[in-house]
């Protein structure tokens, strides 16, 4: 008997599917498809690690079955090559992005195929390739034509260290998601694309798509859409107004103060001589806070501008203040303040003196509002804002949280954005027959002393248009631009006319399974935001990219912390192939380690059991090479031989008490366990599925099996264990088609009784329903059982006692 060497098995089989071009997809087919795809992998140094290899793994698992299934499988790859670390290395090392880029993507590769990953190689791309940005040039240029694109001045995010903006996404807890470091508010013209004019579609479609509800509740809390109205209120003394927005107008008659954002345009006007010190240096201490920091901070502060709003409703002088807890970016950047029933207006309030009116009782009932006195406030939200807009002061008004997406970053390591400026600063559009606008090959990395990127530098960055000589913009798309439209391409990844040819996008999308980690919401929502973009463009005929997502948890490293190049807590999966357990015993040993939603922690003695049992798939394949087929015998199985004897003449006691025969016993097993591990794969409960068939593989060891048992062992195997079941399925001479399973051999006509001898439960039996019913036949059937008479030892029974509900054996000895 040979011995199971993952070494030996696993190469071959990858060189067979190298050759044949096993998982190249076809177009059109009459099979149904299926097109799964994991996160676009941006091609680190690092490569690959096992938590990485969680999201392939998935993906890989789905698409075997489904292949298994006779379905027509896309699974595609391709590489997120641009951004800040590769410029970052480049700054550091002087190595271009572009060989770096290349030498991590063929690392990268090495560790998919010695995995097993079945992937489409035919439809590989990469976002740096200009013949992919030169489409997502074209797409910002479609944009930039029905106004979704557009250059605006405003404080931006800046990070010092990479010296780049940052989108509001890209700042967490106030400091870069790349570098960590403190980042600070800068005023610049920036590049924004209008995600805004879909924030409704965005949050109202998520009902109708597979995706955690976590997910789901994340992104509508980021879009964070507020019905209320909009209150002009003007100012004292000067020809102004100032707009504020409210979910509550039913309180505009408690509003005793204003509150605006401390970058709020009018500040300056609102501002005198006595007042302006203070709230220069306030607004000058607010800008170096993120808005989290400003939105969470319990210690209120503020400035008083000096000047005065009237209150429309009550038609009384108010003090406007500026205070940090205002955001610009959400609604007007101007509230009311109403200290009766706001918390963080009261606690302003109370430390700067400010009066406190209510307006609302404990009831619910309106007091001191004029002709909504009496009225229940839950009750009159279009009645208030029907009487504001009577009164002139205000409208119904929705607002969003969501902010325009900032596109534009100051590095060189991105696709050029095609705009190009003349003579006088405006705008025009790269022609379309100058695509792609290819990034320069340079050697000097380094942003110039104002922060632009290292284009600004180069003397030639120009174009002709025209026949005017212009200046080529020097910023560079967010590497999100290039990977909002990746799944399209895969659909039709070498069309040089078109970014896709939309017969073929409409046959693979939307893509059937999608299996992700990070940016859950943001990434997630650009490329949602694109595709109804493309709809409405005529490019597509459908709205949501992904049908369902699956977004799993984190693989964390055996102390429990999340793993990182910087911690040296990384495993790299093929340190695990090489140490001999072989990629088949990763790959099962990361679906079976828990619920794929699930962070959990790697543990190498558990790998260790994922090991012996694909050993015990293997032997049962192997020893009967010749066709010969039974139970394992002792030597086999690898117990010992006494330990066996009681368990095989126990297992034949057991069926001569049940009256059914070994065969019916495994044919029942197997198809239940062909109904488990099908319906856990439909339903990504991957650790069970693999529990389920660790089960069979118990029960085979057990009793005698024939060549159909180890056939749905092999196929039920494969999604997880592709190169030892496609091992096993040779020798057994047996295609790789999805077992299925017979519900006339699914029925289990046995009750299990549990039998204790003074207490203690020593065994379990199971017996034919009509014979659980003959209180003899169930005490001869507990007495028989094996375990029972080494516990008795050879004593006589005091009493057997069986309770009415006859699952219960308890027999008393003194």
């Amino acid at each position: 008997m040979k011995r199971y060497n993952p070494s030996e098995i696993e190469p071959k089989w990858q060189a067979i599917w190298e050759e044949t071009n096993a998982y190249q997809a076809e177009d059109f087919s009459d099979r149904p498809k299926k097109y799964v795809a994991g996160q676009f992998p941006y091609p680190s140094g690092a490569g690959l690690h096992v938590g990485h290899s969680r999201i392939y793994t998935i993906t890989d698992a789905l698409a075997r079955f489904y292949r298994a299934q006779q379905c027509n499988v896309l699974n595609p790859i391709g590489w997120d090559t641009f951004g800040l670390p590769a410029e970052n290395y480049a700054i550091k090392t002087g190595r271009s992005p572009q060989d770096v880029t290349a030498e991590n993507i063929a690392h990268f590769k090495t560790q998919f195929k010695r995995l097993g990953i079945s992937i489409d190689w035919s439809r590989e791309i990469n976002t740096s390739d200009p013949e992919y940005y030169k489409w997502t040039q074209w797409i910002f240029q479609q944009l930039y034509k029905k106004g979704l694109a557009y250059r605006a001045e405003n404080y931006q995010w800046w990070c010092p260290i990479d010296q780049t903006v940052l989108a509001n996404e890209q700042v967490e807890d106030g400091r870069c998601w790349r570098c960590n470091s403190q980042v600070e508010k800068k005023k610049m013209k920036q590049w924004f694309f209008k995600i805004t004019a879909y924030a409704d579609e965005l949050i109202d479609n998520l009902s109708a798509i597979d995706w955690p509800e976590s997910v789901k509740t994340a992104q509508r809390n980021w879009i964070g859409r507020s019905a209320g109205a909009e209150i002009d209120f003007k100012i004292d003394g000067i020809e102004e107004h100032t707009t504020v927005f409210t979910t509550r107008p039913d309180t505009i008659f408690g509003a005793t103060f204003l509150v605006l954002a401390p970058e709020h345009p009018l500040v300056n006007q609102l501002t005198n001589d006595g007042t302006r010190e203070k709230v220069d240096q306030y607004r000058e201490e607010s800008l170096r806070k993120s808005d989290l920091e400003r939105q969470e901070n319990r210690q209120k502060s503020g400035a008083f501008t000096g000047s005065f709003a009237i209150n429309p409703a009550t038609g009384e002088k108010i003090p406007i203040w500026i205070a940090d807890y205002v955001l610009m970016g959400y609604g007007t950047g101007s509230i009311m303040a109403v200290p009766a029933h706001d918390e963080r207006d009261l606690e302003f309030a109370e430390k700067f003196d400010l009066p406190v009116v209510k307006v609302i009782d404990e009831n619910g009932i309106m007091i001191n509002s004029v002709d909504l006195t009496g009225k229940n406030s839950n009750d009159i939200r279009e009645e208030i804002i029907a009487w504001i807009e009577r009164q002139g002061i205000g409208r119904a008004k929705t607002i969003y949280k969501m902010r325009d997406w900032l596109i534009s970053r100051q590095r060189y390591w991105g696709a050029p954005i095609p705009i190009a400026y003349d003579k006088d600063g405006r705008e025009h559009l790269v022609p379309e027959d100058q695509l792609p606008l290819l990034l320069p090959t340079i050697t000097d990395y380094q942003p110039d002393d104002s922060g632009r990127s290292a284009l600004a530098k180069l003397p030639d960055w120009k174009t002709t248009i025209n026949g005017e000589d212009m200046q080529l913009e020097t910023d560079t798309m967010d590497g999100f631009a290039c990977s909002s439209w990746y799944l399209l391409r895969y659909a039709d990844p070498h069309n040089s006319q078109k970014a896709w040819d939309k017969d073929k996008c409409e046959y693979w999308n939307p893509v059937d399974a999608y299996v992700g980690a990070d940016h859950a919401t943001t990434h997630q929502l650009y490329v949602r935001f694109w595709t109804y973009v493309f709809r409405d463009l005529g490019l597509l005929d459908f709205s949501e990219p992904i049908t369902k997502f699956i977004y799993q948890g984190y693989i964390l490293a055996p102390d429990g912390t999340k793993m990182s190049k910087s911690k040296g807590n990384v495993i790299d999966p093929l340190d695990v192939v090489d140490q001999g357990y072989g990629a088949d015993t990763l790959r099962t040993y990361i679906l079976f380690m828990g619920p794929y939603e699930a962070d959990v922690a790697w543990d190498t003695r558990a790998i260790g059991g994922v090991y012996r049992f694909l050993n015990r798939c293997w032997t049962l394949v192997d020893r009967n090479e010749d066709g010969h087929f039974g139970r394992i015998e002792p030597s086999a199985a690898g117990e010992n031989h006494r330990s066996a004897i009681l368990r095989t003449s126990g297992q034949d006691e057991i069926f001569a008490a049940r009256n059914v025969s070994k065969n019916d016993h495994i044919r029942s097993s197997r198809h239940k366990t062909i109904k488990k591990v099908t319906e856990d794969l439909h339903r990504s409960s991957f650790n069970t599925a693999v529990a389920a068939l660790m089960e069979y593989v118990n029960e085979l060891y057990k009793v005698p099996h024939d060549r159909d048992d180890l056939i749905a062992l092999a196929k039920l195997l494969k999604p997880f264990a592709p190169h030892l079941a496609s091992e096993m399925l040779q020798q057994l001479k047996a295609d790789d088609i999805w077992p299925e399973w017979d519900e006339k051999y699914l029925t289990t006509d046995t009750v299990e009784f549990v039998v204790q001898i003074n207490g203690k439960l020593r065994a379990r039996i199971t017996l034919p329903t009509d014979q659980a019913t003959d209180e003899k036949a169930v005490e001869a059937a507990a007495l028989a059982d094996p375990k029972v008479q080494v516990a008795l030892a050879g004593k006589t029974p005091d009493k057997i006692i069986i309770p009415p509900r006859r699952k219960l054996i308890n027999i008393v000895i003194k």
